[in-house]
């Protein structure tokens, strides 16, 4: 030890006013909560509703503090050379919307030099416990993961460290915040505006000590889904002192956290900006976090909470949003409509009272049922009178000369083989039922005319229909590459579609949806089938379509129709769909689920 030291030793040891001087709470790097993809900014994933999140950050720093031995010549001191610090910590979310915190700061390594400082002689500081911080933040904006959301809150830190130890204030320290973040495609960013009220009122080698203004930034990229890379700024300055050089410490850190399945690890480097106290020379950064899945499945019956309409009955998946993970409704009793005491389920004719017979085809049915006088057991057409004959095939059937199976009774041409139809004009004729001069079984669209094509599944069908609910397109519309601009060739399919929404006013609105195949980044593939659906709608108002009668909503690569392992299924999955809401009144007037045909052009 230098003979400044012993000096210093021996004054301190004579008089209590040479007493060691105290410290503060040194340590910059005040890492995020968990659960966060930042380091000291937070990514303010407040999803789901008793989400934990639970890990540990270490941090190394090299130099933090360095003093003036003005006892010892004036030379340069390292009080702290090296400050290794653990955060075990955790954080809980509540109602996708509250998150509360906690972090245990501990300096588990912390070397220097012991120096004098005007005289008297203050001694490094040696492993300690740090100052536990708890924390709550309310997300008041925005949802994760989308280009703005926003949370207010604050931090209290308990005095649990050592002040001479430079781990705490020994104050209660409040630090009320405002922060941000979001994701823009594969760009993320995080900021954050706070106050540090700190109960100090003394100076530190001549520089004041107090409440501080706090600052932090970060931005970077997903290069892919799991992984995070990109620098972070940090600092503060003492209010009434703002800006100095001692009083204001600035770091920076780069790092990456990378997430596998619900486990995240991350690692960074830094130093700091300014020469203020606490910002080191050189400082390294891990951390390894147990960070669940937002997604639930509460009832275990293997459909997730996001898309389970029943999320604490374990159900059955279905392809109805309104049912799907649902319990599957009971079996209607058994029923006797005819009351021939024969229930239904064993009764051959259930709406014709009858008898008991061996035979499960004549079960319940009466011996002669179309009074024919044919008898049942040799009748071929038991429910309809017909003639007798020999062929057994044929006996108690009326006459069908062409042998289509319609009776010639009611078959519109007796002489030409057709099917059957509900409109007696044309029930045992040949199939065209759209008139379009395309048969049935060649026609893609029977019911919808349409001109003739080459390709069978577009043969005989409409540029635009109605069918299932939905506004069918022949062609899908066209959008250039990556982008929401709509093709000049997608102008003949959205105005076919114009003009069934003008014709059919029963129709109140049309949710136009877009879809993505799997390739590329799913939350870039979302948003940009929300700018294309939104693109189809902006054309039909342009053209002269209610606004109000339109939705727009994009699904992204969540509803593939087709495999997305080929490139056909990947351009199937591209798509524009366009289902329709039918109005009150025509659902009373029966209209029911079923939209009404197109008017033929």
């Amino acid at each position: 030890m230098s003979p400044a030291l012993v000096l210093a030793a021996l004054l301190s040891h004579a008089s209590p006013a040479r007493a060691q001087s105290r410290g503060f709470a040194l340590d910059r790097f005040d890492p995020s909560e968990r659960g966060s993809s930042w380091f000291v900014l937070d990514s303010l994933d407040l999803r789901g509703h008793g989400r934990p999140a639970i890990g540990v950050v270490g941090s190394w720093g090299y130099k933090p503090l360095v003093v003036y031995d003005r006892g010892g010549g004036g030379s340069r001191s390292a009080l702290v050379e090296h400050q290794v610090v653990v955060h075990p910590g955790a954080s809980v979310v509540f109602w996708e919307r509250v998150r509360g915190a906690f972090d245990l700061p501990i300096a588990a390594y912390q070397t220097g030099d012991d120096v004098v400082r005007n005289g008297v002689l203050t001694r490094a500081p040696r492993p300690s416990l740090g100052d536990l911080r708890l924390a709550a933040d309310v997300r008041v904006l925005g949802q994760h993961g989308e280009a703005l959301t926003l949370s207010l809150g604050t931090a209290l830190y308990l005095p649990t460290g050592s002040r001479d130890e430079y781990t705490s204030d020994a104050n209660v320290r409040l630090a009320p915040r405002a922060q941000v973040a979001g994701d823009v495609s594969i760009f993320a960013y995080a900021g954050r505006l706070g106050f540090n009220y700190r109960a100090l009122t003394s100076t530190y080698d001549t520089d004041p000590l107090g409440s501080e203004l706090t600052i932090a930034a970060s931005a970077g990229i997903r290069p892919i889904e799991n992984l995070l890379i990109g620098p972070e700024i940090f600092g503060s300055t003492v209010a009434n002192a703002a800006f100095e050089r001692r009083t204001t410490p600035l770091d920076w850190l780069f790092g990456a956290h990378f997430t596998h399945g619900e486990l995240r690890a991350g690692a960074g480097i830094g130093s700091g900006l300014t020469r203020g106290w606490g910002t080191p020379v050189f400082r390294t950064v891990v951390s390894l976090e147990y960070v669940p899945s937002a997604d639930h499945d509460t009832d275990g019956d293997g459909v997730m909470d996001s898309e389970d309409a029943c999320p604490t009955q374990p159900g059955v998946r279905t392809t109805n949003p309104r049912t799907n993970g649902c319990p599957p409704p009971p079996p209607p009793p058994p029923s006797d409509r005819d009351g021939d005491a024969i229930l239904d389920r064993d009764d051959a004719c259930i709406d014709v009272p009858g008898v008991a017979n061996p035979d499960p085809m004549k079960h319940g049915c009466p011996s002669d049922r179309d009074g024919d006088g044919v008898s049942d057991s040799g009748d071929a057409c038991p429910d309809v009178p017909g003639v007798k004959s020999d062929d057994p095939k044929k006996n108690g059937c009326p006459p069908d000369k062409d042998g289509d199976g319609i009776y010639d009774q009611d078959d519109a041409c007796p002489d030409v083989p057709g099917v059957r139809s509900d409109d007696p004009r044309t029930n045992g004729c040949p199939p065209d039922r759209d008139g379009d001069g395309i048969l049935d079984p060649v026609d893609a669209c029977p019911d919808a005319p349409g001109p003739a094509s080459s390709d069978p599944k577009r043969n005989g069908c409409p540029e635009a229909r109605i069918e299932d609910g939905q506004i069918k397109i022949l062609q899908q519309v066209k959008f250039k590459t990556n982008s929401a601009e709509i093709l000049a060739d997608s102008d003949v399919t959205l105005s076919a579609v114009k003009t069934i929404i003008e014709e059919h006013p029963e129709i109140a609105r049309v949710r136009i949806e877009g879809h993505t195949d799997n390739v590329g980044n799913p939350k870039y593939n979302k948003q940009l089938s929300e700018k294309r659906a939104a693109s189809v709608k902006a054309w039909l108002v342009s053209k002269g379509i209610d606004k109000k009668r339109l939705d727009a909503k994009g699904f992204g690569l969540e509803r593939p129709i087709d495999t997305n392992a080929t490139d056909e299924g990947r351009t199937e999955n591209r798509r524009v769909e366009l289902h329709i809401e039918m109005a009150p009144d025509a659902t009373r007037a029966g209209a029911g689920t079923e939209s009404p045909p197109a008017k033929p052009k």
